[in-house]
């Protein structure tokens, strides 16, 4: 078997879903140690305001103008604002649950894509599409250990759960576009339209922040831009389905990252959560 090799478009692709999906569990990190500080609808706004800040400038420097010209404006408009409403849900969820449960409850969002389409676009389901739904909510139907959850526990999870219906949405919004629109104007755009619908409930809850609670909001904005960017090119490179189970390798860094900053035990309920989420998304992609 030949070793790793940066010149092969698959492994630059691997380590570049890696790369990216540390950054993603680093973001969730700042965003749930600055979630008892700082309201949801601020940390929302200025992931999206900063990030917006340093991509738009280097796209406007590759392309100039011409990186906002589209056809498909309703689409972005509908992908802008389902995607900050599946963001609201899982910064919400970080507040309340451990670091791995809520990035394993983001990570069951491609279950939804299959449902969304078939609604949307319809697109056929099919059986085996459905029985990984079912196996992914067995995991889910684990975190959250219904006889012993109580009722802020439910919330946080249903936040949870519903950020990845809400995620799975806008990525249907994305195939909804084609595959003429570039993956860099839509990133481009989702910025401009999550900072502008999430702006007037950030100005209402407005408290200015500290120094070092700025440099940690730019750090998450800094996070996800680049992973952002470093997942698409992952994509571009190389097949989506050689190196989309490296997105799975989150729970592992959210998992060691929870242990470090918190202490955070990885329970054995989170270890079967995680079989049943990871094993139904691996599944489902090698089908």
């Amino acid at each position: 078997m030949a070793g790793f090799s940066l010149r092969s478009p698959l492994h630059r692709g691997a380590a570049c879903v890696l790369a990216g999906e540390l950054l993603l569990a680093l973001m969730g990190a700042q965003v749930k140690a600055l979630a008892p500080e700082l309201d949801n609808t601020m940390l929302v706004f200025a992931r999206n305001a900063l990030g917006l800040s340093i991509i738009l400038p280097i796209m406007l420097w590759r392309q100039g103008p011409d990186c906002l010209r589209t056809t498909n404006l309703r689409f972005h408009v509908v992908r802008g604002v389902v995607g900050v409403s599946a963001m609201y849900c899982y910064f919400f969820s970080l507040g309340g649950l451990a670091l791995t449960e809520a990035v394993l409850l983001k990570l069951t969002s491609p279950f939804f894509i299959p449902l969304i389409a078939f609604l949307w676009l319809g697109e056929r389901t099919s059986l085996w599409a459905l029985m990984t739904i079912v196996l992914g909510f067995c995991g889910v139907v684990v975190l959250l250990q219904p006889g012993h959850a109580g009722m802020q526990d439910v919330l946080f999870v249903t936040a949870g759960v519903s950020g990845a219906v809400l995620g799975g949405t806008a990525k249907v919004a994305i195939r909804r576009m084609g595959t003429r629109e570039p993956s860099a104007r839509i990133v481009v755009y989702f910025g401009i339209v999550a900072t502008t619908v999430s702006a007037p409930a950030a100005l209402l809850n407005w408290e200015w922040p500290t120094l070092w609670q700025w440099l940690g909001l730019v750090s998450i904005a800094a996070c996800a831009t680049a992973a952002q960017m470093l997942i698409t090119t992952a994509y571009r490179i190389a097949p989506a389905g050689r190196i989309g189970q490296f997105t799975y390798s989150s729970v592992v860094f959210a998992a060691l990252l929870g242990w470090l900053i918190w202490s955070e035990p990885f329970t054995l309920n989170q270890a079967i959560g995680c079989v049943f989420i990871v094993g139904a998304g691996l599944l489902n992609m090698r089908r």
